[in-house]
């Protein structure tokens, strides 16, 4: 693993403390999943752009598609 240093407000501290406390887990461990999920989010939403920005995009010369599918 890679240490890394974050500096958070009292409150940030207080309500990541708590939260950890509350699941029974380190803060970071709740740190690291919390990126897991942030980032995981991110490629999810990259890979809907992606496949939204492929519609419409490709002709296949047919006009009869949605009849003779």
């Amino acid at each position: 693993m890679i240490r890394v240093q974050v500096q958070l407000t009292e409150q940030q501290a207080a309500k990541v403390k708590r939260l950890a406390d509350d699941r029974g887990v380190s803060v970071a461990a709740l740190v690291r999943d919390a990126v897991d999920e942030l980032t995981e989010t991110s490629d999810r939403e990259a890979r809907w752009e992606r496949a939204l920005a492929a519609v419409g995009k490709y002709r296949s010369g047919l006009t009869d598609v949605s009849e003779r599918h």
